[in-house]
């Protein structure tokens, strides 16, 4: 239900349930989170790009299965779902999303706990979960922190979809483009030409700015920042200065 493939230090991950339009059933959630733990241990990955296979990246939570939960079952499944955006937020590298065709739910939900969101022109993007009479839950908590409570709350009350030049326009994802896969291209050789240490230690610093009050994230910013030169000047600066010499 999922398709990974490897080139150097670049990884994807497709969600390849096409026949479901990507629906997360258990297993495929499970599976999923399983990899991007695995792929965490692996030293030599630089970025991570999760798309999905078929005409729409992803339809949400299967709906059949959704159907089929009760009281006690209902919170082992949405577990599933906080564990694959956990495993995402924890990968030390960075993320993108490569956004197709629909992206609903559960799965706008792993969008948003990536740290690039790049989307097809045409995309379109929904929280229906209270159209279904169950409410928006999980990394849906991310959606102010990107869009600003006012916008999260119209996705998620209305339930009404948005088009990508929207979500672009009110922060939801980065960028909007004719070719998505050239687009995404351009940025995974961005951060695969910065330094991954340092790319590990900003990603940290990015969910410290978004989770910590302000004093904190200043007073840990600055022990970071000293921290890049424990062994002397970075390199890259190092070389940089001496290439403008």
């Amino acid at each position: 239900m999922i398709d990974l493939e490897r080139e150097g230090g670049i990884a994807r991950i497709f969600l390849n349930r096409p026949e479901k339009v990507n629906a997360l059933s258990a297993s495929l959630l499970d599976s999923l989170a399983a990899e991007v733990e695995r792929l965490a241990a692996n030293e030599s990955l630089r970025v991570l790009v999760l798309a999905g296979r078929g005409k729409v990246f992803c339809a949400g939570a299967d709906v059949g299965e959704l159907a089929t939960l009760n009281e006690s079952t209902a919170p082992a499944f949405v577990a599933r779902v906080h564990r694959v955006c956990e495993a995402l937020r924890a990968l030390p590298v960075p993320v993108i999303a490569q956004l197709h065709g629909v992206v609903i739910g559960a799965g706008l939900e792993i969008a948003a706990a990536c740290d690039l969101r790049i989307a097809a022109k045409g995309t379109r993007f929904a929280m229906p979960e209270v159209r279904l009479g169950i409410p928006s839950v999980v990394e849906a908590a991310l959606l102010p922190r990107l869009m600003g409570s006012g916008r999260a709350a119209w996705l998620v009350l209305t339930g009404e979809a948005i088009d990508a030049e929207r979500a672009y326009q009110w922060g939801l994802v980065e960028e909007v483009t004719e070719d998505l896969d050239q687009t995404v291209g351009r940025v995974v050789q961005s951060l695969v030409a910065a330094d991954r240490r340092t790319l590990h230690v900003q990603k940290k610093l990015l969910q410290l700015w978004e989770e910590a009050p302000l004093a904190r994230s200043v007073d840990g910013s600055l022990a970071r920042f000293a921290e890049a030169y424990a062994d002397g000047v970075p390199p890259a600066l190092r070389r940089h200065t001496i290439s403008r010499a």
